[in-house]
């Protein structure tokens, strides 16, 4: 080992001024400047900000991941007292994975999917503390077993695909900390994962950071995160440090205008008080930073008749060894103007609920009606006619845009393969469509690259929106959004609701968005609906320990009540595969108030 890990009296990391720009066919441009910050032994300090901010930029100058000839990086960036700007790169192949850690966003991009996860974990005990193979495949199955991957012992020699999401990082996090390292560096480490399994991973950090006494170094832009997590907060704004101090001082009293703004955007559990419908977002005063509690949306008329019944849906898949029960018995009507939210963990059905409604897959079993027609029996000419009065935003813009045409033309696409409107004509609509989401009629010759997230994710609504549809079904719309943006793009959903008479099939794992966005609620596990109703009565009174456990596991954005929260369930989610012979039982539901349904718990 270097003496580049060498003990020294201070803090763990202290950097100065750093510095970091990028090569451009104009020069050097700086993506970050004069940053200083430090990381004490034990301590937790978080860097926040929105896409763009230069957070993930401030991890990799600290690793010195950036490429080189590429970025170059300036000021002094300080481990134990040794600068790592200094350091050779055989001393910096030392110090990862050695003496710093790293959880990196998404684990399956970090994971190497042809070696086993004990193998990939055991490498760099080999590396960095020179164990033998044996020894660190014993030293690998103890940390599997630390950071609480149920069985490890048979699962040490599993591929990274056969790990869901939250053991998957769970895995990234006995890797990063196999060589107990001194700081660990966390860019974004549960942002990809549920509320619940978000809850568990920040209690597993919490734990493990005790038990070594280690400086932690938190990325991230969920300010609720910060608050259950952080000792001090630094606010980053496109490149820039604004705003520093301990996390109780920041939330309570922020000085910077950028950070009230993001403070205000922050949607909060129990803020809707007695309001039965939708509430707007805070609008936020661009200038002071001070909001408003936004507007509650119109009511929905309980005697119109359901745009939307579902009954008894089921969508299952065939494996070698058994049957996926991907749904199971699902039933449920939407009205015109409402919002209906499913929620649950990854894996609980929501998504292929959505996907089933619009006939992208095909259902198992039970009947979907939309305006009074069976989608499950509609042809390929009913489905064409259904699609122009139905329509799905889905999670990712970007990924269901194509890269190769402009938004223009993609907005235009189905209105003219339905034969709606002339080009001329539908050209005049894409500008009025582009208008109506927040963005310009010019930038409808611009490609999806050319785009922010927040942008492209309008893009996608006003794509959706091109053929006047009735029903929506939103799928995770707003879950990649920072939290600013998230804000903006779900009021925009309501104005347009509020405009249009639209219905949504809102499906969503964030319980405060869902919470100001729906009229009624459906809770789903493990492919059925285990609670629905009203929102205050999902929110005010849930009765179903699955609904309890996603409203518990939502973090708070004060700093205050950190720790108040109930300790999360440690164990993962059960699997949906079942044997080809297994017959569904017949649930129960019992109403517990006007609309509110709860499933009996019973033997499954």
């Amino acid at each position: 080992m270097s003496d580049i890990t060498t003990k020294n009296v201070g803090p763990v990391l202290k950097i100065e001024n750093l510095t970091t720009s990028f090569k451009t066919s104009q020069g050097w441009k700086p993506v970050i400047r004069n940053i200083s910050l430090e990381v004490g032994a034990g301590e937790t300090v978080a860097i926040v900000g929105e896409s763009g901010s230069g957070k993930s930029v401030t991890a990799l100058s600290t690793m010195r991941l950036l490429q080189p000839g590429r970025s170059r990086s300036e000021g002094r960036i300080l481990l134990e007292g040794k600068d790592l700007l200094a350091a050779s790169e055989a001393e910096m192949r030392q110090v990862r994975g050695g003496s710093i850690g790293m959880i990196f966003q998404e684990p399956m991009t970090s994971l190497n999917p042809v070696f086993t996860i004990g193998n990939q974990v055991a490498e760099a005990l080999v590396l960095h503390r020179g164990l033998s193979w044996k020894a660190a495949e014993a030293e690998t199955l103890r940390l599997m077993e630390r950071v609480r991957i149920p069985a490890a012992k048979t699962r040490l020699h599993e591929y990274p695909h056969k790990f869901s999401g939250g053991m998957r990082q769970r895995v990234m996090i006995a890797m990063a900390l196999a060589c107990r390292p001194k700081l660990l560096i966390a860019d974004e480490p549960t942002t990809a994962l549920d509320v619940t399994i978000q809850a568990e991973i920040l209690h597993l950090l919490r734990d493990l950071q005790k038990e070594e006494n280690m400086g932690v170094l938190f990325i991230t832009h969920d300010m609720g995160v910060v608050a259950q997590v952080a000792d001090r907060t630094v606010v980053m704004f496109r490149g820039d440090m604004i705003e520093t101090g301990a996390t109780d001082q920041v939330f309570a009293a922020p000085k910077a205008v950028y950070t009230k703004s993001l403070l205000a955007s922050i949607p909060r559990l129990g803020t809707m008080g007695d309001a039965v419908s939708p509430r707007r977002f805070p609008e936020v005063d661009p200038a002071t930073g001070e909001a408003e509690e936004g507007r509650e949306m119109s009511p929905v008329s309980p005697t119109l008749e359901p745009i939307l019944k579902v009954s008894d849906l089921a969508v299952r898949f065939d494996l070698p060894n058994g049957r996926v029960h991907a749904v199971e018995g699902v039933s449920f009507d939407l009205r015109p103007g409402e919002t209906l939210s499913l929620v649950g963990e990854s894996g609980c059905g929501k998504s292929t609920t959505g996907r089933a409604i619009i006939r992208l897959i095909n259902p198992t079993a039970g009947s979907i009606t939309v305006n009074g027609q069976d989608v499950t029996k509609a042809g390929t000419r009913e489905l064409r006619g259904m699609r122009r009065t139905s329509q799905m935003i889905f999670q990712d813009p970007f990924a269901s845009l194509n890269p190769r045409i402009t938004v223009g033309s993609a907005i235009a696409e189905p209105m003219l393969a339905h034969g709606i409107l002339s080009k001329r004509d539908a050209k005049a609509r894409v500008a009025e469509l582009l208008e109506q989401v927040g963005l310009t009629a010019a930038m409808a010759d611009r490609h999806p690259h050319e785009f922010s997230g927040g942008q492209r994710q309008r893009i996608s609504i006003a794509r959706a929106l091109a053929l006047d549809p009735k029903f929506i079904v939103a799928d995770e719309a707003v879950s990649a959004l920072d939290v600013s943006v998230k804000a903006q793009v779900s009021n925009l959903l309501l104005d347009l609701q509020e405009k249009h008479g639209l219905s949504y099939l809102f499906i969503s794992h964030d319980m405060a968005v869902v919470e100001r966005m729906s009229h009624r609620i459906a809770v789903m596990f493990l492919g059925e609906i285990v609670e629905i109703g009203p929102r205050a009565a999902i929110f005010d009174n849930p009765q179903h320990p699955y609904t309890r456990r996603l409203i518990s596991a939502v973090p708070i954005p004060d700093p205050s009540r950190r720790g108040l929260t109930q300790p999360p369930l440690s164990e993962e989610i059960k699997s949906p595969v079942r044997p080809f012979d297994y017959v569904p039982p017949k649930r129960v539901y019992r109403e517990v108030s006007p609309g509110h349904l709860v499933q009996e718990i019973v033997g499954a």
